[in-house]
């Protein structure tokens, strides 16, 4: 589904196969009505998600859906694949076609993924003007120690990009785990910059995005709607 705008006289030109100059008097006579409200305006903007009726038939009535889910190890984020089970797969069947993928995982990354119908919302998580922190908990080889809370903060140079990184906060929370926020996303970020330390990740689990938190409750390949105060509060605090 498209994330599109369009004006009311274009988009009941359309749905009723009549020219634009028609619809100036269907508005006078309040047969149009836009999310419950008679319409007045052949202006007035129409998005996706707009409950629209003519004559009280529904000509437009798509609803906005936001889902977390807990993704498991050796899953793509992906809409196919040949070889593997996505994402999608994971989705119920009459699911699949109408959501996307917005922040991927690695094959064998796990956690928090999030899908949604919404191209409006899933542009403003992606959005690098939105600087919106994604928190990780990383398992490694060896142990750590306070240098790579500094060297993650100064940021880091990849030379294939020719580009700096920019600052991430690393937490030490025992011998060979932390906890990293970054707000990039790089190929292969956290692995690579836990590469500088000839330090292998063994593990790699996002736990959070923004202020929208993985729910404890979600098993590996399980998922659930998300709640409007949460579809509102993912932005509230990075």
């Amino acid at each position: 589904m498209h994330s599109t705008r369009t004006r009311l006289d274009r988009f009941m030109s359309q749905r009723l196969g009549i020219k634009r100059q028609s619809i100036r008097p269907i508005l006078a006579q309040g047969r149009i009505r836009v999310d419950g409200r008679v319409a007045d305006n052949v202006q007035q903007c129409i998005h996706q998600f707009s409950h629209v009726t003519f004559d009280e038939e529904i000509l437009q009535n798509h609803k906005a859906r936001y889902v977390m889910m807990n993704k498991p190890k050796g899953v793509i984020s992906a809409t196919k694949d040949q070889h593997h089970k996505t994402v999608i797969d994971l989705l119920g069947s009459d699911e699949r076609d109408k959501l996307h993928i917005t922040g991927r995982l690695d094959f064998n990354s796990t956690g928090l993924i999030l899908l949604t119908n919404d191209g409006r919302w899933s542009r403003q998580l992606s959005s690098p003007a939105n600087k919106l922190s994604k928190c990780y908990r990383v398992e490694l080889e060896k142990p750590l120690n306070q240098s790579y809370i500094s060297a993650f903060e100064q940021g880091m140079y990849f030379e294939f990009e020719g580009i700096t990184t920019q600052p991430a906060k690393l937490k030490i929370i025992s011998s060979h785990i932390a906890e990293v926020s970054l707000t990039e996303g790089r190929y292969h970020q956290i692995k690579r910059m836990f590469g500088r330390f000839q330090n292998k990740v063994l593990q790699l689990q996002r736990l959070s995005v923004g202020a929208l938190v993985l729910d404890p409750e979600l098993l590996p390949g399980q998922y659930r709607d998300l709640k409007q105060s949460e579809v509102e509060s993912i932005f509230i605090n990075n």
